[in-house]
């Protein structure tokens, strides 16, 4: 499998997905439309770990805008047979110490738990999006890849604080995670719906998981949750519609690819935006469109707001009794390839699992190929959860 889509330094300890820019290195996020762009200047993510003396050894490869399971349909480098994401693989393999990858719709979560390795999307607004190729910036965020719980706590605490330039960051100057806190009387809940959904290796996994945090003194008890489904729904009907808004700025005139034949400055936008996005990127424009419609924007897209503010009620009544909620990160410990006309529903149905997170903004932690979500800020609280499982937590 090809990982780089532009490697940058042979002794670079971190990696950088290519939705997010480093300076004077291609950023495509992917996707055709993107080709030959080379920014001015780095995320500020990147800024704040080369500074602290980190070294950017490349940008990594990522499905088109980050819309598909786990990073297969790049234009750039297209996967076969069983699928990975380049960012986790570099991470299980020991290439890299760690690397930075945005989740949007729980690409970056998947990856993590197919490869074995650690991924934590932060609470929204604590990591700065400046420099992100954004496509839905109420939900998409900056994480961090690691092989263990400790190396994620040491990345986040170095680009995590607040951003002038990012009108979506908090205001908190900086923010300290650790992975060792007490865990003994936490407790946690399995949501009994998702696990049902899993097969029977994602199953094991969290009877493992399960084993590991009971030995440490934690409370696990299973739950039943109705509304995750309707927050998946939700999600996907902002994300579309954020989505077509966003890309709207890729039409062939100032960067990236131009069509090569067109009459009038309408048949360079359509040629452009025809032969730039792959079939995925425009079923999501498509559906997008759709929901922002006249005919349509109360019942679909207004009402997911709506269905935002209750998801976060009920995520934080669930919180008044438990410190984290268990669930899978995908429903498949494998995937294989498939044809992209699939995708569409495909990522619907795996985004079941990791919907909440980017809706309601909590922080999700993958770990053993499974996943914890926690309250707003408590990623410490996570980490020291996934450390108890790897062994090196109380």
């Amino acid at each position: 499998m090809k990982y780089y889509a532009a490697k940058l330094n042979d002794k670079g300890t971190v990696a950088i997905d290519d939705t997010l820019l480093v300076k004077d290195a291609p950023a495509a996020a992917g996707s055709r439309i993107l080709e030959g762009f080379k920014p001015l200047f780095s995320a500020e993510a990147v800024v704040r770990l080369e500074q602290a003396g980190y070294t950017v050894a490349g940008k990594t490869h990522v499905g088109e805008f980050g819309l598909d399971l786990v990073g297969e349909f790049s234009h750039y480098a297209p996967q076969e047979g069983a699928l990975g994401g380049a960012a986790a693989q570099l991470v299980a393999q020991g290439d890299v110490k760690a690397a930075l990858g945005v989740d949007m719709n729980g690409a970056t979560r998947r990856a993590a738990a197919l490869a074995g390795v650690d991924f934590l999307k932060p609470t929204y607004g604590t990591v700065s999006r400046y420099g992100v190729i954004s496509c839905a910036a109420s939900g998409e965020q900056v994480g961090v890849y690691a092989q263990n719980a400790a190396a994620v706590a040491e990345v986040l605490g170095v680009i995590a604080g607040h951003d002038d330039k990012d009108g979506t960051s908090l205001p908190e100057k900086a923010y300290d995670y650790a992975a060792n806190a007490v865990v003994a009387g936490k407790r946690v809940c399995v949501v009994k719906e998702l696990l049902d959904k899993a097969d029977d290796t994602v199953k094991a996994r969290i009877a493992a998981v399960v084993d590991g945090l009971r030995a440490a003194g934690v409370t696990v008890e299973e739950i039943s949750c109705d509304w995750f489904e309707l927050a998946n729904t939700a999600w996907q009907i902002l994300m579309s519609a954020e989505t077509c808004n966003n890309v709207s700025r890729y039409d062939g005139v100032k960067y990236g690819h131009r069509a090569a034949n067109y009459k009038n400055i309408d048949e360079l936008y359509v040629n452009t935006r025809t032969e730039g996005f792959n079939f995925l990127t425009k079923a999501v424009i498509l559906y997008g469109s759709d929901v922002l419609s006249k005919n349509r924007y109360a019942d679909c897209y207004e009402k997911s707001l709506k269905v935002r503010r209750v998801i976060a009620d009920k995520v934080k009544a669930l919180f008044e009794t438990y410190d984290a909620i268990l669930t899978p990160a995908c429903g498949k410990a494998a995937y294989e390839a498939y044809a992209i006309h699939e995708a569409f529903g495909k990522v619907f149905e795996e985004s079941v699992y990791t919907s909440v997170a980017n809706l309601v903004g909590i922080p999700a932690l993958v770990t053993g190929g499974v996943q914890l979500m926690g309250k707003q800020f408590d990623e410490s609280v996570l980490l020291s959860l996934a450390a108890c499982v790897e062994g090196k937590g109380e």
